[in-house]
């Protein structure tokens, strides 16, 4: 049975690509997947399976006609805030499979924001026809509930990725942090000045090494690359491809400092301390949820030294997530893969 997966894949977004990573772990043998990826040659060789240009129609109807599944592959697909076209493309592409007659699968989705009546509508369409639907979040079950449509509430599927180590990082020097920026409107030239003075002083602080880790280098890595010359001590710039090596990263790491969703679930995961910096409801969300410091980036701190300071005393007293809410944590993002089970 071929399944088509849809998300934001062949991006270069770290994120997404652990998604696409954790749904390929979780697909029931039986099922061959056909990925719809903005690189489909990256796509294949990277994950070894079958992949079309989802911005070319005519492939993308093809591979609809070939399958019997149709899968949303994870994340906030169904949302207007970066983009008011996005929705419409995922919604026109679901549309499609369900007039095909294929099953339909909405997996491990976080909806919204939604701020627009019309891309609320398709979306209340969309998720209504599916033939199963899980969520991430307690806010898209509760929009869901709100539309009468049923649904699985599971943790984001990526706390149950598999990680790799990543064998260079043991050559840096001990304790290293982790920074994991990304680009936006908040987070203004004023605000990463800011930011990069406190990272330097709480580096001279602290003796650590700094990693800096771009989650989608066409986004992030100009930021990191910003930021370095002014580390006073040891740095690194690490840009993984791999979402298993980019999760396996924080193995090594003692603390992450980050504004991507997740790169705080996968240090989170391996018993890493957090400090959130967040630019959006979903980093708000697992912020209350797992008790993790931090600000939302708009209320941020203007006096550098508050900022080191505040890392300094998390860095030497702060604590990790317990291995046993990770744990719990991992066998609850399993539901993911049991509706798949069940479905397929």
């Amino acid at each position: 049975m071929q399944a088509v997966l849809c998300g934001y894949y062949g991006k270069g977004n770290g994120g997404d690509e652990a998604l696409l990573a954790t749904l390929l772990q979780m697909l029931p043998d039986n099922i061959m997947p056909l990925v719809l990826s903005g690189n489909p040659e990256a796509t294949i060789a990277h994950y070894q399976v079958k992949a079309c240009d989802r911005n070319s129609l005519p492939q993308v109807i093809q591979a609809l006609r070939q399958s019997e599944v149709f899968i949303w592959g994870g994340g906030s697909l169904m949302q207007d805030a970066t983009s008011a076209i996005s929705p419409f493309y995922y919604s026109g592409l679901m549309t499609l499979a369900q007039v095909m007659g294929l099953k339909t699968i909405a997996w491990a989705q976080g909806i919204g924001p939604l701020n627009r009546p019309l891309t609320k509508f398709l979306a209340q369409k969309n998720f209504s026809n599916c033939n199963a639907v899980s969520v991430r979040d307690r806010a898209s079950a509760a929009l869901l509930t709100n539309w009468q449509v049923s649904c699985t509430l599971a943790p984001d599927p990526v706390w149950a990725l598999e990680s790799v180590a990543v064998n260079r990082l043991w050559d840096l020097p001990a304790p290293r942090v982790a920074v994991t920026l990304r680009s936006h409107p908040q987070l203004t030239p004023a605000r990463l000045a800011t930011f990069t003075r406190a990272l330097a002083d709480f580096q001279k602080a602290t003796q650590t090494c700094i990693l800096l880790v771009p989650f989608q280098p066409s986004q992030d890595l100009a930021i990191a690359q910003a930021i370095q010359p002014h580390l006073p001590g040891v740095s690194q710039i690490f840009s993984l491809e791999d979402p298993k090596a980019l999760k396996g990263l924080f193995r090594g790491v003692e603390m992450a400092i980050g504004m991507r969703l997740h790169s705080l679930i996968m240090a989170a995961s391996e018993g890493c301390r957090c400090f959130a910096l967040s630019y959006d409801p979903k980093v708000s969300q697992l912020m209350s949820e797992l008790d993790m410091p931090g600000w939302e980036l708009a209320q941020m701190p203007e006096d550098p030294n508050v900022i080191s300071k505040t890392w300094i005393e998390h860095f030497v007293n702060g604590e990790g997530t317990s291995s046993e809410k990770i744990e719990s944590l991992i066998d609850r993002a399993l539901l993911h893969q049991e509706l798949l089970k069940e479905l397929l």
